[in-house]
């Protein structure tokens, strides 16, 4: 007989049933640390070792893409973890477990940030490398000037309005979206790669000896080559100064894989890094608006002040974008 260790009600019994029938004789479970979506994890201890047991609702989450891409990048030798078994229909999956060491808590414990660095740029690399043959569900998402408007939007709608409560008049809603436009035409000129969305220190695992594991990559799109070390550098988690951003974006902009591709001077490629760090941030302030006034998250707000750090950080050194710094001056001045 299996124990459950964990809060009554926590797990259902479709999803013991499952664990049942795809690890027989497992003996301990237990509630671990989830993400910002409806998806709860569960650590399984078996005699064939520990799993992870995604329980991700069907009809709010949509596990396929998440199998998808693991599987494709898996193939091509990017760590996403294995996947173990699956009962789709139900949400539930059950998956190599990568531990609890997430870059950000590896940090805390003073593990050498340059190594794990190191080891994030290259791991990027080979996603970035992936190949493009459109064989995975990614392939025919864009990253296009769509999707990255609707996410510049958030910030105006959830955190503006929203979180600070500021109406944003008629005349300054249309100088937001020409702002936000003209970001986007200059974010847009780069060229395209595989895109994880969420490449920062919750989602990489530190796994020891140079290993590491990559998660949260289920709306993986083709975008913006920066995107991804923008998110790495302009971590919403934790900050960097900026010799230490400068090596890290030294240690891709040098690689082979990436010249081919981005064959641009130093200067282009900073200036495209940092337009693509405004709208990630932007983006990302959004969201922790969102997930605190529409579903009750609220710890999220504290990582605020540091995201939109860099926003003004980044902001006067190009006077291409002056009227979106005035704009954000105005309706998210430095409190």
């Amino acid at each position: 007989m299996s124990l459950v260790n964990t809060m009554p009600g926590k797990v259902s019994g479709a999803a013991l049933a499952f664990l049942h029938d795809a690890l027989p004789g497992w003996s301990i479970l237990t509630q671990v640390a989830g993400d910002a979506s409806f998806r709860r994890y569960f650590r399984v201890e078996s005699p064939r070792g520990r799993f992870i047991l995604m329980d991700a609702p069907p009809d709010k989450e949509d596990s396929a893409p998440f199998l998808e891409i693991a599987r494709y990048l898996r193939g091509h030798g990017v760590p996403a973890p294995e996947v173990v078994a699956e009962r789709l229909a139900e949400g539930f999956v059950l998956l190599e477990d990568f531990g609890d060491l997430t870059f950000l808590k590896a940090l805390e414990q003073g593990e050498d940030a340059r190594e794990l660095y190191r080891v994030a740029v290259d791991t990027l690399i080979d996603l970035q490398s992936t190949p493009e043959d459109g064989s995975c569900i990614a392939h025919h998402r864009p990253y296009d000037r769509a999707m990255l408007g609707r996410e510049l939007a958030l910030f105006t709608d959830w955190y503006v309005e929203g979180i600070r409560k500021t109406p944003i008049t008629p005349e300054d809603r249309a100088g937001f979206d020409l702002a936000f436009d003209r970001l986007l035409d200059l974010v847009l000129q780069q060229p395209w790669t595989l895109v994880h969305r969420d490449y920062h220190s919750r989602n990489l695992m530190w796994r020891s000896e140079g290993r590491i594991g990559v998660l949260d990559f289920q709306d993986a799109v083709m975008g913006p080559i920066t995107y991804d070390l923008a998110s790495l550098l302009r971590d919403c988690y934790v900050a960097w100064d900026a010799p230490f951003r400068q090596e890290v974006m030294d240690r891709w902009f040098v690689d082979p894989r990436i010249r081919d591709r981005y064959p641009v001077d130093r200067a282009t490629f900073q200036a495209d890094l940092a337009r693509m760090g405004v709208q990630r941030n932007l983006k990302a302030i959004g969201i922790f608006g969102r997930l605190s006034l529409r579903d009750g998250k609220h710890g999220y707000l504290n990582d605020i002040p540091r995201t939109l750090g860099y926003v003004r950080e980044t902001l006067p050194a190009h006077p291409e974008l002056a009227d979106l710094a005035a704009l954000i001056d105005r309706y998210a001045p430095a409190d």
